[in-house]
């Protein structure tokens, strides 16, 4: 009998340090896919943060089943949503969004890429809800200048935005 009670007692300090483990948030450094960052002020006085994982393409087609799939809803990032904030109202490729934090997703595509910033920004990459969307903008695709293993976004003081990853380029105007 008391090795009965030992062992009960023994599985369940197992089943709560792993609980606690489940339910503590990770360690974003440790993640296949590094958190990264680009901030920048621009010459009118926005200021634009994005903060997101950095996947790599590790051999992958971009566009192809595996990876930014043609057609499909993309977090444009790894992990959480990839978050996309200005300080200020602004138009972004001539149509207006209003200052705030926006998840940003895309729609891959061979020419063009359909970019998207969704309201819900706090949640996880996958979570997407087209019915949160504030505002979706087409812009068309680039060949990069150099192949890029991991996602990379820029923003120049002339409220250029921009990702390269692999051979691609996207860029969308924030002004």
């Amino acid at each position: 009998m008391k090795k009965i009670i030992l062992f009960t007692m023994m599985l369940g300090c197992l089943f709560t340090a792993f609980s606690a483990s489940a339910q503590a948030p990770q360690d974003k450094s440790k993640r296949p896919s590094p958190p990264d960052s680009a901030i920048v002020t621009t010459k009118t006085g926005v200021t634009i943060k994005i903060n997101y994982g950095s996947p790599s393409v590790k051999g992958r087609a971009i566009g192809g089943n595996e990876i930014a799939t043609y057609g499909k809803v993309w977090r444009t990032g790894a992990n959480e949503a990839t978050v996309f904030e200005i300080n200020k109202d602004v138009k972004v490729e001539g149509k207006p969004l209003a200052a705030g934090k926006y998840s940003l997703y895309s729609i891959p595509g061979e020419k063009e890429w359909v970019i998207i910033f969704n309201k819900t920004w706090n949640q996880w990459g996958t979570n997407y809800n087209q019915a949160d969307d504030a505002l979706r903008v087409t812009v068309k695709t680039g060949k990069a200048t150099a192949f890029t293993e991991r996602l990379k976004f820029t923003a120049t003081p002339s409220g250029l935005v921009s990702f390269a990853w692999g051979d691609v380029d996207v860029a969308f105007k924030v002004k």
